[in-house]
């Protein structure tokens, strides 16, 4: 058993807790501490993904104990793709934390945030639905710290309402383990995969409750329609890189449906026959629609971006309700597009606020910025990611998407969803950045003498670039998105052997139980002759 498999979730947490009691009244030490760790923690997350990419699902057990009794953290492709792309996003969002200054506005930010990569990190790679739990808990203790670093009453009442709706998913949760607890024994992923699939379906009224119950929670998550009102006012509220982290989060709750039901809820399992094509799709459809029509509608060039991430995971869900292995290929594919997209935009909402002025990030054309043309290009380029225009990463995530759901049923319907919301959200951005960047100047131009009500000149002082840490961070953002185009066909054969691997879930179950010499159907493991036994006849 190696150890490295445990380092991306125990190096947070190490860092967190030495930041908290050695550093925190020397800001320079813990900018040190937090960019020196997150950088270890790239290289981690480099190594087991490369350690996984031909194949090898990597088990570590706390305490030495074997599962289902004890507690297991799994690195296969999916965790090993997932703790990569966190530790990716990680890096430039610390660079711009510490270049903007916005980790010194508040007490702890850079504790919090490692305490925060310490419960995305560990969600990925538990095997553990009860783990899964607790991690989604410290992500939530974590990230209500992070929401209102810097204090204000309108990110207090943001942040409220944040910790509500997710509490409301945590208490579900706990409704949907006890469930399935009751009528498995256990909570092991690898284990439940065994013991539902040899429940007999005319006693299985409470584990379908229970997958219910799950698709609700990670639709909570991952901000689905109609879970997702959380979602536009914290994220638009949130400190800049606390906003642009939060990308990834979303994302946490698509992980959890991928991985549930390819493992636990297989489609071929008679158990949750229609709950995709019946609850999922429409979902995610009108997620994406009103995603899109929200970013028509913004009147906050930060509502704007927020809304475009509701809309983002509608389209990454519709890839996902299809739940084939070209769908999950092409879902995953989107959500590495749309968390670099997602990321540059809310940190490009930074620049704008603080170089505005009182209109700060209003769509109003009444102050020009300071260093416009630098921070209108960052906004230009996000812009055609996140909208999918081409050439770049938002454009093939759409076409893979789209090609993803041509020979199902209902694909004419999401075909016109996605493309009407595309040109939405180009009108969208259209107007939010010509109102910004353009109409703001022409304002000043034409009424060069002109005061506001509060006495001040609404013509900005000159053109002052952005700080180089920030624009750096975009930029390495930016990149990770072209990188995501330039080399598409690598990472999409990548991802199709991920998908693969997730709908052939019997190595994932034999190196958790510890079983390679038994045979696995439909994911009961068995010697041969053996018929499953009842949940009853284990306990």
């Amino acid at each position: 058993m190696t150890h490295w498999t445990v380092l991306p979730v125990v190096l947070p947490a190490m860092l967190g807790a030495i930041i908290v009691l050695a550093t925190r009244f020397h800001l320079s030490l813990a900018r040190v501490f937090s960019m020196a760790g997150t950088l270890a923690l790239l290289v981690l997350a480099l190594g087991l993904f490369w350690r996984a990419s031909d194949g090898t699902i990597s088990l570590y057990q706390l305490g030495d104990w074997a599962a289902p009794f004890g507690i297991v953290l799994v690195a296969d492709r999916l965790s090993t793709l997932m703790v990569l792309l966190t530790a990716l996003l990680a890096v430039p969002v610390v660079l711009y934390a510490i270049g903007s200054g916005w980790d010194a506005r508040g007490r702890h930010f850079h504790a919090l945030f490692q305490f925060q990569l310490m419960g995305i990190m560990g969600a990925f790679l538990t095997g553990d639905a009860f783990n899964l739990f607790v991690f989604f808990e410290i992500l939530l203790i974590a990230s209500y710290g992070l929401m209102i670093h810097a204090g204000g009453s309108a990110r207090l009442r943001a942040g409220t309402q944040y910790v509500l709706y997710n509490l409301l998913g945590s208490t579900l949760f706990l409704f949907a383990l006890g469930t399935i607890y009751a009528e498995t024994g256990t909570l092991n992923m690898a284990d439940l995969a065994v013991r539902v699939a040899a429940i007999d379906p005319d006693a299985s009224a409470g584990i379908r409750v229970a997958s219910v119950l799950l698709l609700a929670v990670f639709a909570i998550k991952a901000a689905i329609l109609p879970l997702h009102f959380w979602l536009p006012g914290s994220y638009a509220e949130a400190p800049a890189p606390v906003a642009a982290l939060f990308a990834i989060m979303t994302k946490v709750g698509a992980y959890g449906i991928i991985r549930f039901y390819t493992l636990v809820f297989p489609p071929e399992l008679s158990l949750t026959n229609g709950l995709f094509d019946t609850w999922l799709l429409p979902a995610a459809l009108l997620t994406l629609a009103i995603g899109m029509i929200g970013v028509l509608g913004a009147r906050e060039v930060g509502r704007l971006v927020a809304f475009s991430a509701v809309g983002s995971m509608g389209m990454m869900l519709i890839a996902v309700a299809a739940f084939t292995p070209q769908g999950i290929a092409a879902a995953l594919y989107y959500a590495v597009h749309s968390t670099f997209a997602a990321a540059v935009l809310f940190l490009v909402v930074d620049l704008v606020r603080e170089r505005r002025g009182e209109v700060a990030g209003r769509l109003d054309p009444t102050n020009p910025m300071q260093g416009g043309a630098m921070v209108a290009g960052a906004y230009f380029v996000g812009a055609i990611i996140m909208c999918g225009l081409p050439p770049l990463s938002g454009f093939l995530g759409k076409l893979l998407v789209m090609d993803a759901v041509r020979d199902v049923a209902w694909f004419g319907w999401a075909w016109a969803v996605i493309l009407a919301s595309s040109l939405v959200a180009i009108v969208g951005f259209s107007r939010g950045g010509s109102e910004i960047f353009w109409k703001s100047h022409e304002v000043a131009i034409g009424h060069p003498g002109e005061e506001t009500e509060a006495g001040e000149r609404n013509v900005a002082d000159p053109a002052a670039p952005p700080a180089v840490m920030q624009m750096v961070a975009i930029g390495l953002l930016i990149a990770a998105s072209v990188a995501a185009t330039v080399f598409a066909g690598p990472l999409q054969r990548t991802l199709m052997a991920t998908s693969d691997q997730l709908f052939a879930p019997e190595p994932y179950i034999s190196t958790v139980m510890e079983t390679p010499g038994k045979t696995i159907t439909h994911g009961y493991e068995s010697a041969e002759g053996d018929a499953p036994p009842t949940p009853d006849e284990e306990h």
